[in-house]
């Protein structure tokens, strides 16, 4: 059965166009609240990035969850996986995060923890979307839920990210550039590495509620790349407008992905006799990283794309490290769901632990050249079935051989068709990969 609301990764769009309104974020609540009141008594979390329509959706989900009767304990600017740790750690019922992650101020979103600090488990999200079909009610006055702001949170989640590396690591004498896109890791993300020993360098860390993810961040490091030159930094470390993104840059100021992080962990995990089951990617991630992988003798399963989908296949296969070329990394030996800041110390231990910079570390694994283009549609595209597509796929697919691939898929927050090719050949990977994207337009237009 389809969702109406929810999609891959919560309910996410632009600000003031359906279900992303005021109105729709009361009921939501509301409804959140409902299915929470059923389940127990407790209360629920809620946090927020640094976009400006947060304040607003914060104020609406209070009402909706004190309507339903649900107490509510408000974190303010939290990132994504702060959320979940304290929704863990403080026996919540729930936790729920307003943020868009690496979209721009404009879109806003929002996603839900359970009491694990994991995302919500399908039947909850059915449930939520059945009561936000109901007529609205509000509980009897003496039955209201209540709203307390946690002032503690920040102080609680930067103790637990220093944990998750060992405490007699000090990185005292390493200069890194610490990029927090302006979103919900500015009065976070400084402390950790700061207090772990490190000389720290902050950019885009001054948010106004509109310069998210604005030509910063994990999705746009160029910045960053600079700083490090600039600075003489060893490296740097580029989170997400909600900080489950991580993207490093090297100390010659290339850009160093999550496909590549990954690997550098794998290997730490195994060197360490800690690595246990596969390591779990997507069908993003690069042939590169698998061929990296094999060379140490480590598996890689691919999941659909989605760390909803990674967290999946990495429980069911009882794996403990998985995620995203764009830099979802979850390490579940240390957290529950994709975090940027803990997974920068996995990496910064390794450096400290073997003597090797990054770009040394990241040189075991050689990257294939993927290109990665975006058709923006107006209309779902049934890609499978779509005859001409298909030919032009296959077409592609014959020339390249075992030396590359190729994805086609339809993205699961944007009304996008991404088209993926990647090989050992960097000039006929791009000539290829434009010529599928002409073949699609053609397809949608004819």
């Amino acid at each position: 059965m389809n969702k109406k609301y929810f999609g891959t990764d919560g309910i996410r769009g632009t600000v003031g166009e359906q279900p992303i309104t005021p109105d729709f974020f009361l009921k939501l609540g509301w409804a959140t609240g409902r299915v929470f009141a059923e389940e127990g008594q407790g209360f629920v979390l809620v946090g927020k990035d640094t976009r400006i329509s947060g304040y607003m959706f914060e104020s609406a989900l209070e009402a909706g969850l004190s309507a339903a009767g649900v107490n509510t304990r408000l974190l303010g600017p939290m990132p994504t996986p702060g959320i979940a740790y304290l929704t863990r750690t403080l026996r919540a019922q729930a936790g729920i995060v307003i943020s868009a992650s690496h979209n721009p101020y404009y879109d806003n979103g929002i996603k839900f923890f359970s009491t694990e600090g994991t995302k919500l488990a399908d039947e909850l999200e059915y449930k939520i979307e059945h009561y936000l079909d109901q007529h609205m009610t509000t509980v009897a006055s003496d039955k209201l839920g209540k709203a307390k702001r946690l002032p503690d949170a920040a102080g609680r989640y930067i103790e637990y990210c220093k944990a998750s590396i060992p405490a007699n690591i000090d990185f005292n004498g390493l200069r890194i550039v610490v990029d927090c896109a302006n979103g919900s890791t500015y009065h976070i993300a400084p402390h950790v590495f700061s207090e772990v020993g490190a000389e720290v360098i902050t950019i885009a860390s001054d948010p106004d509620g509109i310069n998210i993810n604005e030509n910063c961040g994990a999705t746009k490091p160029e910045q960053l790349q600079e700083a490090v030159i600039e600075f003489r930094a060893d490296l740097g470390i580029a989170l997400d407008g909600d900080g489950d993104r991580l993207i490093m840059v090297d100390g010659k100021g290339e850009i160093v992905d999550g496909d590549e992080l990954i690997y550098i962990i794998a290997k730490a995990r195994q060197d360490s006799g800690d690595l246990h089951g596969p390591v779990v990617g997507t069908l993003m991630s690069n042939l590169g990283m698998e061929h990296g992988l094999k060379k140490l003798k480590i598996d890689l399963l691919r999941a659909k794309v989605g760390d909803r989908y990674v967290l999946e296949l990495m429980k069911k296969h009882k794996g403990i490290l998985g995620g995203e070329s764009s830099g979802h990394i979850i390490c579940l030996d240390k957290t529950t769901t994709g975090d940027g800041i803990v997974a920068a110390l996995q990496v910064l231990a390794e450096m400290h632990k073997t003597g090797k910079t990054l770009y040394d570390l990241k040189s075991g694994m050689r990257k294939y050249p993927q290109i990665l283009l975006n058709v923006r549609v107006t209309k779902k595209v049934d890609i499978n079935n779509n005859e001409t597509i298909q030919k032009a796929v296959k077409s592609v697919e014959k020339a390249l051989g075992d030396q590359g691939r190729v994805l086609l898929r339809a993205s699961g927050t944007e009304p996008l068709i991404r088209v993926m090719v990647e090989g050992a050949d960097e000039a006929k990977v791009k000539k290829y990969a434009h010529s599928l994207v002409n073949d699609v337009e053609n397809a949608i237009t004819a």
